[in-house]
């Protein structure tokens, strides 16, 4: 058995990159079902958000090229264009760097607790596509259980920094009073509904929620006392709204410059600040050429998470330790249970064997022998099947100069090197 976490991120891929390789849910399943069908892992779940794709896999033979060709394939990509920014880790170091994922260590925003979330949904997606089996899924619950512990036993979630955070923060830096301020928030879904919650935190005059459907959007909305339009009336909000933040799953982008454009006019080019945390993006990137608009991508905000990242930076080594003896636990296990085949077939000879000497000893009961003698002969006979296989095979390894048969055999059975060795054993 072998893991394999395979993908490109926000620090080793630029938003064009990942865009082209981001999954919509739409796609998941079947490429889930297809990346088992096509390349040798028998079991995957895939992790797509607006920094990240990564393949989670399990494998007989670590195979990370063909994975990596399917991946371009799929995408449509050059495979040497996808290898300059994919990274690979297997094995021990596969575990560690999903655990580091799921607790935030390796997020753009240093502890963000939305990726757990995503990478729970991930493991749901792949259970329903039928591509998680017993390994996979218990590397899924051990990181599940770090993640926990990491939460609870330090304090890298305890202040509020996120991707939305950070599009608020940099909005308060534009507009001194949020409070004369009216928001158009595109989508409705985890990242939307946490800028919601801080901008209204912060006081907002007004909040406009837009989404593909107006039952989701008026259920955000109402945890807010915002008010939910559809996508197709965003041109009419435009000209209200000061600061449109936006993060959808569409595959094309839903603002243009064309309609940014009307709307300034509108506006008589009062300013707009806009924020596309999608992948792909949301906003076309000719409306950053506007003079009146203020346009940043989830690249743009490095520097503003930068900032509100120092508090968090002294719980970092606490959870990067429990993340490693998370993960030794794991392996351990993992070793532990590679033994557990071969103790269940020992466990069957060695019953089958019983049963034989069991059946011969009734049947000599059954025919009168003294019961003392078939006790004695069921314990000899016993005692010799179960020993023959391993002292016939012990002494063919050491006669082939396997010497270290001889120490792991002592280990093996817990002998004590210092006893007499009992030389009639066959």
């Amino acid at each position: 058995m072998a893991f394999i976490a395979l993908g490109i991120n926000h620090k080793t891929a630029s938003v064009e990159v990942r865009e082209r390789v981001a999954f919509t849910p739409e796609q998941l399943v079947e490429a889930l079902q297809q990346l088992c069908r096509l390349t040798p892992s028998r079991e995957a779940a895939i992790l797509s958000t607006c920094n990240r794709s990564e393949l989670y896999l399990e494998q007989d033979q670590l195979s990370s090229d063909e994975v990596l060709q399917w991946l371009a394939d799929y995408h449509r990509l050059s495979v040497d264009e996808l290898r300059a920014c994919a990274y690979v880790y297997s094995e021990e170091d596969a575990v560690r760097h999903m655990m580091r994922v799921a607790c935030g260590l390796d997020s753009m925003v240093l502890g963000e607790p939305q990726i757990l979330g995503q990478l729970k949904s991930a493991y749901a997606v792949a259970r329903e596509a039928g591509t998680v089996g017993p390994l996979l899924g218990r590397l899924f619950q051990a990181t599940f259980s770090t993640a926990k512990t990491v939460r609870t036993d330090t304090a890298i979630g305890e202040n509020p920094v996120s991707v939305a955070f950070a599009a608020v923060s940099l909005a308060k830096q534009i507009f001194a009073d949020l409070h004369r301020s009216q928001a158009l928030l595109i989508g409705a879904g985890e990242t939307i509904s946490l800028v919601a919650r801080h901008l209204h935190d912060q006081g907002i005059k007004r909040i406009v929620v837009a989404n593909r459907t107006l039952e989701r959007a008026s259920q955000l909305a109402e945890q807010f006392g915002a008010h939910a339009v559809l996508l197709s009336d965003i041109p009419d909000e435009l000209a209200h709204s000061d600061i449109v933040i936006s993060s959808t799953a569409s595959q094309l982008p839903i603002l243009g410059k064309g309609a940014v454009e009307s709307a300034l006019k509108k506006r008589r080019h009062k300013p707009i600040f806009m924020v596309d945390i999608a992948v792909p993006r949301d906003i076309e990137p000719q409306v950053g050429e506007l003079d009146d608009v203020y346009l940043y991508t989830v690249d743009d905000l490095h520097e503003v998470i930068e900032e509100n990242l120092k508090s968090r930076q002294g719980a970092a080594q606490a959870a990067e330790e429990l993340v490693a003896a998370g993960t030794d636990d794991f392996m351990l296990r993992l070793r532990e249970l590679a033994a557990v085949d071969v103790l269940k077939a020992y466990r069957q000879q060695a019953e089958r064997l019983r049963d034989e000497e069991l059946a011969k000893a009734q049947r000599m009961l059954a025919n009168g022998s003294n019961p003392e003698d078939v006790l004695a002969q069921l314990a000899r006979g016993l005692t010799n099947k179960l020993l023959h296989a391993p002292s016939v095979r012990m002494k063919k390894l050491t006669a082939e100069g396997r010497v270290d048969a001889l120490s792991l055999a002592q280990e093996l059975f817990a002998l004590d090197e210092s006893a007499p060795q009992d030389k009639g054993l066959q």
